[in-house]
């Protein structure tokens, strides 16, 4: 019975663990590791379980942080995430927040000097995002935060899937850079779906501030990426018809199909045009 017992209750809390990461595996963890394991190139499948529990820890500590910043507004919109679910108290998820940023460190610091750095930086901006309220600032500096917060998660990633975690390759870097600005360009394609709940707490996103333009300049955006990458990467014809098309693809969806629902379903595919 004991036994039995232990086993439950760590099953309910691995899951309560997964549950404050379950919305961001499709828009981060999926995107980054094929990231990662693209931009090494990865030196061996035994990588992969490394690159994606390291995504994973950093997510956990990043969602904790943002779940604990408003969760009146979880109670509405996403009532299975652990605190308004109850599964966890606000003062038990404060403590998990800040003893996982340790526990992020030392784990980078296995690896390298320079993944510590990363997950150091991931860190920083996490606080720069939530605790010093970036997400509810502009919509400018949310997305350049956004943007370095991203690219701190596929720094720290893509040394890991190579051969040494503390040498960088000028492809790395320079795929790295783009990626950054990509997000920075783009990312306000996850507050279309969030325009009615981000208006009642007086957030400032792209979509809200200037509704005009914010779909339009979403789509011309996405095809200059696309086009640049055909020419950065010489892809080839096959290769740089798919990602121009998947990003109009996209882009279209976003100017045409208007609507929580459809913005919602628009963003699954932005996700999976940066996996591609």
């Amino acid at each position: 019975m004991p036994s039995t017992v232990l086993v439950r209750s760590l099953f309910r809390h691995a899951w309560t663990l997964f549950l404050f990461t379950k919305s961001d595996i499709k828009t981060t963890l999926i995107p980054i590791s094929i990231f990662a394991i693209a931009s090494a190139p990865i030196h061996s499948a035994s990588h992969v379980p490394h690159v994606v529990f390291w995504v994973w820890l950093h997510l956990l500590q990043f969602d904790v942080s943002n779940q604990l910043m408003d969760p009146d507004e979880d109670n509405h919109n996403k009532p299975d995430r652990p605190l308004p679910a109850k599964r966890i108290s606000y003062r038990n998820a404060t403590i998990m927040r800040w003893a996982l940023v340790p526990l992020c460190w030392g784990l980078s610091a296995l690896y390298s000097s320079y993944v510590l750095c990363a997950s150091v930086a991931l860190v920083a901006f996490t606080v720069i995002y939530d605790e010093l309220h970036a997400h509810s600032g502009h919509f400018a500096v949310r997305n350049v935060v956004n943007a370095a917060g991203f690219a701190s998660f596929e720094l720290g990633s893509t040394l890991i899937s190579g051969t040494d975690p503390s040498r960088f390759t000028s492809t790395m870097l320079l795929a790295i850079s783009i990626s950054a600005g990509i997000f920075a360009t783009t990312i306000q394609a996850q507050d279309f779906k969030d325009i009615r709940g981000d208006s009642l707490i007086g957030r400032k996103t792209l979509p809200i501030v200037l509704p005009s333009v914010a779909r339009p300049t979403l789509l011309v955006a996405l095809l200059v990426w696309s086009l640049s990458l055909t020419h950065i990467w010489r892809l080839d014809f096959t290769t740089a018809c798919t990602l121009i098309a998947l990003s109009c693809f996209v882009g279209v969806r976003f100017v045409f199909l208007q609507g929580e629902k459809d913005d919602q379903i628009s963003f699954y595919w932005y996700n999976v045009s940066l996996s591609v």
